[in-house]
């Protein structure tokens, strides 16, 4: 069974999920009513933002199926961050930009979430 640490590190990857989440409907909200944006919705927070989820997710989501063993964990955690990869070379601001990075974010939200389950029941 996966210890604390592994635990935390799903904790913090499932947090960022949700702060990327948040990022991406409040830059739609406030580009839809303010037509314009500002610097937190620059193109380079996403970046940052992925460089940020790449490593905690791989060390996250690998330590869990190395205890658990459950290879689809790692598997739909790929697919988001394929996808958060893929957002990236996207036009910044459009909306295709926008629901790509959103729903890497979930899928990855996903594998963590199912990663903490799964090292529960290990």
């Amino acid at each position: 069974m996966p210890g604390r640490f592994s635990n935390l590190l799903d904790k913090s990857a499932l947090t960022l999920s949700g702060l990327c989440l948040l990022h991406c409907l409040a830059g739609t909200l406030l580009l839809t009513l303010f037509a314009a944006g500002s610097e937190w919705l620059d193109h380079d927070v996403h970046v940052i933002g992925f460089g940020l989820a790449l490593p905690l997710a791989a060390v996250a989501l690998w330590r869990g199926v190395a205890a658990h063993g459950r290879f689809g964990v790692a598997a739909l955690g790929a697919l988001g961050i394929g996808l958060m990869a893929l957002s990236l070379l996207i036009g910044h601001g459009g909306s295709g930009e926008t629901l790509t990075s959103m729903a890497g974010v979930a899928l990855l939200g996903l594998a963590h979430l199912w990663n903490l389950r799964a090292a529960r029941g290990a």
